[in-house]
């Protein structure tokens, strides 16, 4: 094996090692080392599970959205589908996005951390509740019946505090 081969196995059984230590989970699932080294920035309790709240902030749970763009963003995808736009509504609000008080969105530029922005959840929300709404009467006749979208720069830019 040549050196970097072998750097890099020990740095990812370290990873690892420290993220079974602490109950972080698999640090290599989805996006978990992204929001693992956002809560240590932003210095949160990371989450024990993978399903929920992302990290515990001063508020409460709070939910962590990244990107390797170019520019930040916050995609939501992957929501699952109620019967009503009544039952749609109230899933959103009370179980998945306004659950969290605090969604927090980062860009990374290579392995670091460019930018953070928090957004209050009810403004997360207030976002995406119309976005989703036009959606929901055709998604079930879709590739994958299932809701998304999205947050944008500019939206997170004009009512969200930057963080770093």
């Amino acid at each position: 094996m040549n050196t970097s081969v072998t750097e890099y196995k020990k740095a990812y059984e370290s990873m690892y090692a420290i993220c079974e230590a602490n109950g972080w989970g698999d640090p290599f699932s989805y996006a978990r080392s992204k929001e693992i080294l956002m809560a240590g920035t932003l210095n949160h309790q990371v989450s024990i599970t993978l399903a929920g709240a992302d990290a515990i902030d001063e508020d409460g749970e709070a939910e962590y959205k990244s990107t390797t763009g170019k520019t930040i963003g916050g995609a939501y995808n992957g929501i699952s589908v109620q019967k009503t736009w009544e039952e749609q509504e109230r899933y959103l609000t009370e179980d998945k996005i306004g659950k969290y008080t605090n969604h927090y969105f980062a860009r990374f530029d290579g392995g670091k951390i460019a930018e953070i922005w928090k957004m209050k959840g009810e403004v997360v929300l207030s976002i995406l509740l119309p976005k989703l709404r036009k959606k929901f009467d055709t998604v079930l006749s879709q590739k994958d019946p299932r809701l998304g979208a999205s947050v944008s720069k500019t939206e997170i830019y004009n009512y969200g505090e930057k963080i770093l």
